[in-house]
C-alpha cells in the first residue's frame, strides 16, 4: 500500500471527495475544550457548542492565513447534495493580535447522521487581503471549487 494510500485523510474520503491531493506546508492543532481533533475522532453535538482554540505552527510573521471549516455532508452523510456548509472562517491568521472572523462560528448541528467536519488551512497573499464580501460566496461552496486558480486567486488565497 503506497503512503498515499495510507494517508488518513485519503481513507476517510477527505482528499477525494472533498479536496484534490495537496502538500501539508504548516501544522495546523485544533482543540475543543481540551480535546484535539483528529482524522476520525468523534464529537457529540454538545462539544462543538463554542469555537475551537487553533493554534497554527510556523514562524514567519510574514505569513498569513485563512481557516475554513466545512460540512461536506450535508444535509446528510448519505445524500450530501448541498456540497460543503462553512461553518467558521478566520482570517489573517497568525501575524495579527487579534483573528478576523469573516463568518462566526456557527455550532455545527447535523440533523441525520455523523457528519464529518473539516478544518482547512490556506496561505494568503498577504496580510487584509482576502475579503469579507467573499463569505457570502462560500456559504454551500464546494472546497475544491475554492482552490482552483480562477476563484483562489482572485480572493487572494493560495
Amino acid at each position: 500500500m503506497s503512503r498515499r494510500e495510507r494517508d488518513p485523510l485519503v481513507m476517510a474520503r477527505i482528499v477525494g471527495d472533498v479536496l484534490d491531493p495537496f502538500n501539508r506546508s504548516v501544522s495546523l492543532t485544533v482543540r475543543y475544550n481540551s480535546r484535539e481533533v483528529a482524522n476520525g475522532c468523534e464529537f457529540k453535538p454538545s462539544a462543538v457548542t463554542h469555537q475551537p482554540r487553533v493554534v497554527v505552527g510556523g514562524d514567519d510573521l510574514r505569513t498569513f492565513y485563512t481557516l475554513v471549516m466545512v460540512d461536506p455532508d450535508t444535509p446528510s452523510p448519505s445524500s450530501p447534495t448541498l456540497g460543503e456548509y462553512l461553518h467558521w472562517m478566520v482570517i489573517d491568521i497568525p501575524a495579527t493580535t487579534g483573528l478576523a472572523f469573516v463568518v462566526c462560528y456557527e455550532q455545527p448541528r447535523p440533523s441525520v447522521g455523523i457528519h464529518r467536519l473539516i478544518f482547512v488551512l490556506f496561505k494568503q497573499l498577504g496580510r487584509e487581503t482576502v475579503y469579507a464580501q467573499l463569505a457570502p460566496q462560500l456559504q454551500y461552496q464546494r472546497l475544491r471549487c475554492i482552490v482552483q486558480p480562477g476563484f483562489a486567486g482572485g480572493h487572494n488565497i493560495l
